[in-house]
């Protein structure tokens, strides 16, 4: 597979109110957003030409930025407008968008209140993040060396780009052994999510999830609660331990990116791809393209 960076593609990105050239859209080497972590995104989905809930992530991208102290100079109004310009300035019926907000490069130091805050969106066309085979004969999963953090040691409400580097680290060190992903424990040992998605299991006919305490309670996952309920299936948010994976018979992750997709193992021990995960991988379908 030919590998298309990112920083050299056609096309445009809106970035602080412009539609700038694709390579063109820089930042310095001394953002603070890279050095310091201070830096908030979203990721969202374009299905037949629409996004999919876009207020909601908007609402989240100002709400991440909110909790990292600092305030994004647009209104909730102008990112969306913002969003769909750039989606028909770059043609796409079917992808990915990518808002991103970070304290720019006016200060260096730990301290940096006096920063510009810069803002971007970018949208390109992308398939499944898992491949059609891997979502066929579910994922593989691998436990995490890594845990998250409590929301008293980071501001885990909100999608910080800081907060995905053990994220990175978890999923490199499954795909070095053969996995497709990694589950994630939280910082008390009950199961959290995978690397970029919530996880639903199914027990004894009802629908598990692990409560989102210290970890995004993701858009999707609360689209699969919907669609869960409305096919009267009970639906039950709580903390989760490892040792409960014995009593499950199916399991499958949510996300913006992951879509719904069955998981086949975690670690040595299996699952089957469900009835369950397979009619609400169905439902979701139809309800991003409603």
């Amino acid at each position: 597979m030919t590998l298309i960076p990112f920083d050299d593609r056609d096309g445009f990105i809106w970035m602080n109110g412009k539609m700038v050239p694709w390579r063109d859209a820089k930042v310095h080497v001394l953002t603070h957003g890279l050095h310091y972590g201070s830096c908030v995104f979203e990721g969202e989905r374009v299905y037949g030409g629409k996004v999919f809930k876009l207020r909601e992530h908007s609402e989240r991208l100002l709400k991440s930025a909110e909790l990292l102290g600092f305030t994004i100079p647009y209104s909730l109004a102008e990112i969306e407008k913002a969003t769909l310009d750039i989606i028909a300035k770059q043609n796409i019926t079917n992808g990915y968008i990518r808002p991103v907000a970070w304290r720019g490069s006016e200060m260096m130091a730990v301290s940096a209140q006096q920063t510009k805050i810069h803002v971007a969106i970018a949208t390109w066309e992308w398939p499944s993040y898992f491949s059609k085979e891997a979502r066929q004969r579910g994922l593989r999963l691998q436990l995490s060396k890594w845990v998250r953090p409590g929301p008293d040691m980071a501001p885990t409400a909100s999608k910080a780009a800081g907060l995905y580097m053990i994220c990175t680290l978890s999923k490199h060190a499954a795909e070095d052994a053969g996995f497709d992903d990694a589950l994630m424990l939280d910082y008390r040992g009950f199961i959290a999510e995978a690397t970029g998605a919530n996880m639903f299991f199914v027990i004894d006919g009802a629908l598990h999830t692990p409560t989102p305490d210290c970890f995004l309670d993701g858009i999707t996952r609360r689209t699969v609660i919907e669609l869960a309920r409305k096919r009267g299936i009970e639906v039950i948010q709580r903390h989760i331990k490892p040792e409960e994976l014995k009593q499950v018979s199916e399991i499958f992750l949510s996300g913006t990116a992951a879509e719904v997709t069955p998981i086949s193992q975690i670690g040595d021990q299996s699952f089957n791809v469900g009835r369950m995960g397979l009619q609400l991988m169905e439902d979701y379908s139809a309800r991003v393209l409603a």
